[in-house]
């Protein structure tokens, strides 16, 4: 099946941005970076989520970028552009080749993190491990609590066999089953990039996110982090109070932050409160050190 061309915004937008490679085993992590280095500004790294690339961010970028710092997005090691890494197929084989091209692309950091769903797994198991390269972490729908539904609330699978309508139709379905909570958020775009992304997705194995891995790693993290989420994610609405709960295990941990009227894709469904919220984060608690 050919793969569909990314619509014409993300597109524009991945012109503007340095495309840079490093190792993943045999192969390659594939790195995108918009803005200039700044002294005294730590590289803002964000980390998609499960079956998705860089254009999970999207709406963020440009906001990030046009705050003065500079934007660093991989492709996760087995998404996207990226090849599959050598040590498994979850989050935990993840870490090792963003720890390397960090180190490789920019020194040993520190770096202010910025990771999504499946990503923000991959963001507390790199900050545990590698914590010199982690100075703060920003989680969004994160998996702290286990989650029982693997597959999210009434997923439907896919066909490359399949018609491009019939895929169209499927992948609207799961958006509003699991990424977005209103209708109207699931428009051209938002449908594009999910046809893009899933496709691409050679880590279907993926499991750690129904165990207790997040909450084990996050009581471990030593460098200050926050979470948000949207208000109506269907994998922990209604249990706020847990989620609050088991985040606040950790020890650096900050606070909460809840957008209403929004979905677990909360950075694209409601772009404008999140990049505000982002930007807040950012520039009042990460002033150089």
């Amino acid at each position: 099946m050919k793969l569909p061309d990314l619509p014409a915004q993300a597109a524009q937008l991945l012109e503007s941005a340095r495309r840079v490679e490093t190792p993943c085993g045999a192969g390659k992590t594939v790195w995108h970076i918009w803005g200039d280095d700044r002294a005294g500004l730590a590289p803002v790294v964000l980390l998609h989520g499960g079956s998705g690339s860089w254009t999970h961010w999207l709406r963020n970028i440009p906001a990030i970028v046009a705050s003065g710092r500079m934007a660093v997005v991989p492709d996760l090691p087995g998404f996207g552009d990226s090849d599959a890494p050598p040590g498994g197929g979850d989050a935990d084989a993840v870490v090792a080749p963003i720890a390397s091209g960090l180190r490789e692309l920019f020194g040993e950091g520190p770096f202010d993190l910025v990771a999504f769903s499946f990503g923000s797994l991959v963001a507390v198991l790199l900050a545990v491990q590698h914590p010199e390269l982690v100075r703060s972490l920003a989680m969004v729908g994160a998996p702290v609590i286990p989650l029982k539904r693997a597959r999210g609330p009434g997923l439907k699978p896919w066909s490359r066999n399949s018609t491009q309508h019939e895929r169209e139709v499927i992948h609207r379905h799961n958006l509003a089953a699991l990424m977005l909570h209103r209708a109207e958020s699931i428009d051209e775009l938002a449908v594009a990039l999910q046809s893009a992304n899933v496709p691409r997705d050679r880590m279907r194995g993926r499991s750690l996110v129904t165990t207790h891995a997040f909450r084990d790693a996050v009581s471990l993290v030593q460098c200050s982090f926050s979470a948000i989420y949207g208000e109506q994610d269907v994998l922990y609405r209604g249990m706020w109070d847990e989620v609050g709960e088991a985040l606040a295990s950790g020890a650096r941990y900050e606070a909460i932050a809840l957008i209403p009227q929004a979905g677990h894709w909360v950075q694209f469904e409601e772009a404008a409160r999140f990049n505000a919220w982002l930007l807040s984060w950012l520039t009042g608690s990460r002033t150089p050190e």
